[in-house]
């Protein structure tokens, strides 16, 4: 059942008066078929005073339960709530006995068989409420306790867990008692995994994977752990408190629904950060910021965990920022704060001004539903944003003393924004609870303009802010170079707070005047006339490559607020792209431009000369790369110039030939690439499909399938990749995300006309009836994006306020909504409203 009960923030707060968790010992048996698993649970608590509470778990079938050796009737199992009335104040003693169902959405116990040879594997997700998918908890945050778990496993596989593993005598797999940890930390990853082992500081380090994947994981296992071991050493030279648990895994697991997750000792990653496939380094780069990312939450988040879930923020932003600053100081990538700029940063631009929109550090956050809601580009790119930008206000030094004295006084503990921000207030003079209600307790984005003025002694700046924030940020001041108009050189960068005192002199009218150079603040950043007609000439030509993606979102931006045409976007970066050379910068403008400027914002009459306009800009990029000696921007070439390929046979013949001349050779990511594309053109079919999944028919291969078969432009197969979404329920979370990429076309948009009605109601129908998961995967994917009207503007309004959504389908709807509603004012030429505000 996919609909279960909520626990409100009230329930949690009575639950946490009454009871104090100590110890679960868990068993696992997962040998008993393919469907479901055995669970064992006993959980040892004291009870404050006398009184009822009730304990959560969602089984298949609950066989017995005993409180105190006494037997409870399973049928009183409510809505996924077990009431435990009457207890008396003193040690108890809680027993359950369950028959758990494996999960296909990556929600609590996962199960995937590889299709590649077979081999099965499991792993749990119990994040944020799904640990009563795998066995009876008191599932919150601030109930932690020690957790034994020992696991029955087939012959040949291997089980990891928080703690150490070993198998038994009699076959069986103990894991070592968890120091105190949160319910949703607990984790289990069981299969035929191979494994590299090592040690750093005395402490077992691994990385894992399914065996199917060994010889890539291979390829990468000493860069990834090079990069966790530096990592590890990073983090003991920021914090005082050591690492504090007993091992350091990292698994890389199959259908995974986030990027990573923390789970102390055993962290889990999605299995595309393995790559089989050619990637660039920026995606390397990518994978290293990831393993910063959840490495920074065994402190924050695993250490010291959130109360209640409306600090969410305290995990995700303080991971968020530290992965990204770590990656800067002790890896081979120097320049991961560019990619948050260009990636990131929008998504939290993007997500803040939406009506759905929240704090950073919301105070209303009433159940866990509502809770899981707020895992989005605030919580995670905004909150990092504001966390650089009060490392900036206070300085380093300040900030990591805070940090280490928020560690000291909660470890293995639970706080709140209050206890942290009276932990860094204890560092600094300056007034850290005003910083916070500005930062944290507020919604939208500010928008800084430049006002450069004339005075007798040259020109001074000032800056307008449409906004509330206070804002510390530099300047970059440039002249034209006098040898080469197309570049611009730096002549000084100026600090500033905004509001300011006074206007500050610079001396005489510099060609660009760029607010928040080095991106230390998060604000939309607006152009003088001046400026806007240097970076229109010489946007490529300025030093720095974080400079740069400064200028690319305020564009961005710029574009969605209705303030500068679609086309003239397209024209910047066809000027302009050629000759970039970050990697990050060319993947984030082509993103946009082709997903968002080409697909959404201009008419269906313009979108052919803007297909034409990139296709003509990834050519100069191969042109410019057939030296060999810039592998990574060939390859982003590569890929994009087959997205937005209007005709096949350019790229057919790459395919067929196994190759783009020059380089490089297709691998099997590439292959399916431009097999979909292919697809949509309607230049292939079924047959040379299957043949496709022949040659590779691992997973990712079952979702290339997946994906082409539904981006054919034929009545049945269309309508057969409709109901294997909407009618069944065999697809897993990996395989609905790829079916749903596949069906929805710009390009066959009269062929699917009849679907983007039917669409609300049978996304509401499955989220129902699956679960969050699946109800994301519908509301993002599955959405008719590309059917920029008013008629499906009209049927998705309808639909939010007339029918009965879960949560996750309601938050997710809306958004695509007020995406698909800024289109149509972009397109109407009319200007977007900025975000809302509130105190």
């Amino acid at each position: 059942m996919a609909c279960m009960s909520v626990l409100t923030r009230d329930e949690a707060q009575l639950r946490a008066q009454l009871l104090d968790v100590h110890r679960y010992t868990v068993e696992l048996d997962l040998t008993t078929g393919d469907e479901t698993f055995d669970s064992r649970t006993a959980i040892h608590f004291t009870a404050r005073s006398a009184g009822d509470t009730f304990v959560e778990l969602k089984p298949a079938e609950l066989r017995t339960v005993t409180l105190d050796g006494q037997p409870l009737d399973p049928e009183s199992l409510d809505d996924g709530r077990l009431p435990l009335k009457n207890l008396t104040a003193g040690e108890h003693e809680l027993r359950v006995d369950t028959v758990m169902r494996y999960s296909r959405t990556g929600e609590g116990m996962h199960r995937f068989t590889d299709p590649s040879d077979g081999e099965t594997y499991v792993y749990t997700q119990m994040f944020m409420d799904d640990v009563q998918r795998v066995f009876a908890a008191f599932d919150q945050p601030d109930l932690k306790a020690v957790f034994e778990v020992c696991v029955t496993a087939p012959e040949g596989w291997t089980v990891l867990a928080n703690g150490i593993t070993e198998q038994r005598a009699d076959g069986v797999w103990q894991a070592a008692p968890t120091p105190l940890i949160s319910t949703y930390l607990a984790a289990v990853a069981a299969g035929p995994w191979h494994s590299v082992r090592t040690e750093h500081r005395g402490l077992p380090f691994g990385i894992h994977c399914r065996r199917s994947l060994a010889p890539h994981l291979e390829a990468d296992a000493e860069e990834i752990l090079d990069i966790t071991r530096a990592c590890f050493d990073r983090y003991h030279e920021k914090f005082e408190e050591p690492y504090p648990f007993d091992s350091y895994d990292q698994a890389f697991v199959p259908e995974f629904n986030a990027g990573a997750m923390e789970n102390p000792g055993l962290v889990t990653f999605r299995d595309e950060f393995v790559f089989r496939s050619a990637v660039t380094d920026t995606e390397r780069q990518t994978r290293a910021m990831v393993i910063a990312h959840e490495m920074a939450h065994m402190w924050f988040g695993d250490l010291v965990t959130l109360k209640w879930w409306d600090d969410i923020w305290l995990n995700e932003s303080f991971a968020e920022y530290m992965g990204y600053q770590t990656t800067a100081e002790a890896t081979r990538f120097t320049d991961p704060w560019t990619e948050f700029g260009v990636t990131r940063k929008a998504w939290g631009y993007d997500a803040d001004q939406r009506p759905t929109t929240h704090p950073v550090a919301p105070e209303n956050v009433d159940d866990t539903a509502s809770a899981l809601l707020n895992f989005d580009g605030i919580s995670y790119a905004k909150g990092a944003s504001a966390l650089r930008q009060l490392a900036a206000w206070l300085g380093e030094k300040d900030f990591l003393a805070g940090i280490n004295t928020h560690f000291a006084r909660h470890k293995f503990g639970n706080a709140t924004l209050a206890d942290f921000i009276d932990s860094l207030a204890s560092a600094t003079d300056r007034d850290v609870p005003a910083w916070a209600d500005s930062w944290l307790r507020t919604t939208g984005v500010d928008t800084l303009t430049p006002r450069i003025a004339s005075t007798d002694g040259g020109r001074t700046l000032s800056v307008d802010r449409a906004g509330s924030r206070p804002h510390r940020l530099t300047a970059g001041v440039y002249d034209r170079d006098v040898t080469d108009e197309s570049r611009l050189v730096l002549r000084t960068r100026l600090d500033l707070d905004v509001p300011q005192s006074a206007p500050q002199p610079i001396g005489k009218r510099p060609a660009l005047l760029l607010l928040n150079d080095g991106d230390l603040t998060y604000a939309k950043i607006r152009f003088d006339t001046e400026s806007f007609e240097a970076v229109h000439g010489a946007l490529s030509g300025l030093p720095d490559p974080l400079t740069r993606a400064v200028v690319w979102n305020a564009l961005r931006d710029a574009v969605r607020d209705g303030e500068l045409p679609p086309a003239a976007y397209l024209e910047t970066a066809r000027a302009h792209l050629p000759r970039e050379t970050d990697l990050a910068l060319v993947q984030g403008v082509l993103a946009f431009a082709s997903g968002q400027v080409a697909d959404q914002y201009l008419s269906v009459q313009d979108r052919p000369a803007a297909l034409a306009t990139l296709t003509s800009l990834c050519r100069d990029l191969l042109r410019r790369t057939e030296d060999g000696d810039h592998p990574g921007l060939r390859l982003i070439a590569v890929r994009h110039l087959v997205g937005v390929a209007a005709h096949p046979d350019t790229i057919a013949a790459w395919l067929a030939d196994g190759t783009v001349p020059g380089g490089p050779e297709l691998d099997p990511e590439l292959r399916w690439h431009i097999l979909a594309r292919l697809a949509v053109l309607g230049a292939t079919d079924e047959a040379e499909i299957a043949a496709e999944l022949e040659r590779d028919p691992s997973a990712t291969g079952q979702e290339g399938a997946a994906r082409c078969r539904a981006a054919l432009p034929d009545p049945q197969t269309k309508s057969a990749a409709w109901a294997a979404m909407f009618a069944g329920d065999e697809l897993s979370n990996y395989l609905f995300t790829a079916t749903a990429q596949g069906f929805w076309q710009p390009e066959q948009a009269d062929l699917v006309r009849e679907y983007v009605p039917r669409f609300y109601a049978d996304a509401v129908a499955v989220s129902a009836r699956r679960g969050p998961a699946i109800a994301q995967a519908a509301g993002r994917w599955a959405f008719p994006a590309h059917a920029v009207d008013a008629e499906n503007l009209d049927l998705g309004e309808a639909c939010l306020r007339d029918a009965d959504l879960t949560p996750a389908l309601r938050r997710t709807l809306a958004d695509r909504l007020d995406d698909l509603s800024r289109a149509l004012r972009v397109r109407d030429g009319q200007e977007a409203p900025g975000g809302t505000r509130e105190a």
